[in-house]
């Protein structure tokens, strides 16, 4: 049995790689999360605001666009001056209220397409929008300002009159003076296109470093399941089963209760990387083309890379991220195989084909269970699968089926009252 030291994960470096994946979807937005925030934070230096408060645009800033689901509402976010803003600041709010330490920031995101003169209308109607979410909505039109080919302090002045322009109308005029002093600095200018901008970020997020135990990264990955998820109506609650059936498995087969919880957030972690797939791809109805195919492969490559940064999540990442490998070593995308494969990653594995064989989507039913076990026993005998978690799954599959389907109604429940909430 694995002996696994209790867990303190930070949740800035948490969100960091939950930002970096959103950032995946199209060269276009790489980085375009970090940049916000590094802009938002250093106009609250230029304002003195409070450690905490430039903790919570940090953490917004790096979030502030995940409820843009599709690649397109991503591109059309870049438009500098939005006719539509779409319903995206109001998905990423009802996500990130949902887990208590972001809930400060969920209401900054909300906002950060509000202009400084919707303000006051709303002011005059007894809403109350908070006074920072004018920074973070700066700091994002500032960014979408940078033209990335080309050399960025000759672009300082065109940006510098972009804004001034809309002081007073667009943009608190305070927080374009801040802006306006700060943007003198080249050192602001050439930290924003910084390689080293994530780590920049992590060491600025806290002085006080907020680390979370097994219980909240559990609830942090299911925030995260969710933001994977919610995209598709077809795989809306796939991440929901495969982590309820992983922590049966492996309870099953032996773990201890702690790694039975770390198989569950490794469940709702595995397919991470998806974030950086196109909703266009997850949805065709048709025959995806090879290039499609090929970007659906590379999810697990990506989960790998974004979650090997955090410090102390090396265990659940590999059980997360290797669950399309096979024991012929003919997987993907690292072809492993054998014993490199650790029992976590076998039976996630096993997890994740269970539930998307045996999960209804909207296109189609879910497997009977004689078809289930065909289809589970032919991937053992080909080496693709373990045989011996096969048949513990086969020997309690109702147990397995029962839990599977029960957290994927709850999950569907979410889902519906997720979207109901929204209209």
């Amino acid at each position: 049995m694995l002996m696994v030291k209790e867990l303190k994960i930070a949740l800035s470096e948490m969100i960091m790689c939950l930002s970096g994946a959103i950032d995946l979807i199209s060269p276009v937005v790489v980085d375009h999360h970090k940049r916000v925030a590094y802009i938002a934070f250093r106009i609250a230096q230029e304002l003195a605001l409070s450690q905490n408060e430039k903790s919570d645009l940090i953490m917004a800033g790096a979030l502030h666009d995940i409820g843009a689901l599709s690649l397109g509402e991503r591109i059309s976010a870049l438009n500098f001056e939005m006719e539509d803003l779409g319903k995206h600041p109001q998905v990423a709010y009802l996500l990130l209220q949902e887990f208590q330490p972001l809930s400060k920031v969920a209401s900054l995101v909300r906002y950060h397409h509000l202009s400084w003169l919707d303000d006051q209308n709303l002011a005059g109607q007894g809403v109350v929008v908070p006074a920072n979410a004018h920074i973070l909505h700066l700091a994002d039109r500032i960014d979408v300002l940078i033209n990335r080919n080309e050399e960025i302090l000759g672009q300082v002045e065109r940006i510098r009159e972009s804004i001034k322009k809309k002081s007073g109308t667009m943009f608190k005029p305070e927080i374009v003076y801040a802006f306006l002093s700060l943007a003198e600095q080249e050192a602001f200018w050439l930290d924003i296109i910084s390689p080293s901008l994530t780590q920049l970020l992590i060491r600025k997020s806290s002085q006080d470093i907020l680390k979370l135990n097994l219980a909240g990264l559990l609830d942090l990955a299911k925030l995260f399941s969710r933001i994977i998820d919610f995209r598709s109506r077809f795989t809306a609650t796939h991440s929901s089963g495969v982590a309820a059936s992983a922590e049966v498995l492996a309870r099953l087969l032996g773990l201890s209760r702690q790694e039975c919880q770390m198989m569950r957030v490794a469940g709702y972690l595995h397919d991470l990387g998806k974030l950086a797939v196109p909703t266009e791809i997850l949805e065709k109805p048709g025959s995806l083309t090879t290039d499609e195919y090929n970007v659906i492969k590379s999810h697990t490559f990506h989960t790998y890379r974004i979650l090997e940064n955090i410090d102390g999540l090396a265990t659940i990442n590999a059980w997360a991220s290797y669950h399309h490998e096979r024991l012929d070593g003919q997987g993907y995308p690292f072809r492993y195989g054998g014993e490199s494969l650790c029992q976590g990653a076998r039976i996630m594995a096993v997890a994740d084909v269970f539930t998307a064989i045996t999960e209804d989507r909207p296109y189609r039913s879910g497997m009977t269970k004689e078809r289930c076990l065909k289809i589970l026993q032919d991937m053992a005998d080909s080496l693709s699968i373990d045989c011996h978690i096969v048949k513990v799954l086969e020997k309690h599959y109702e147990e397995l089926n029962h839990i599977r389907r029960t957290a994927q109604r709850e999950a569907a429940q979410e889902y519906r009252e997720f979207w109901h909430r929204l209209s």
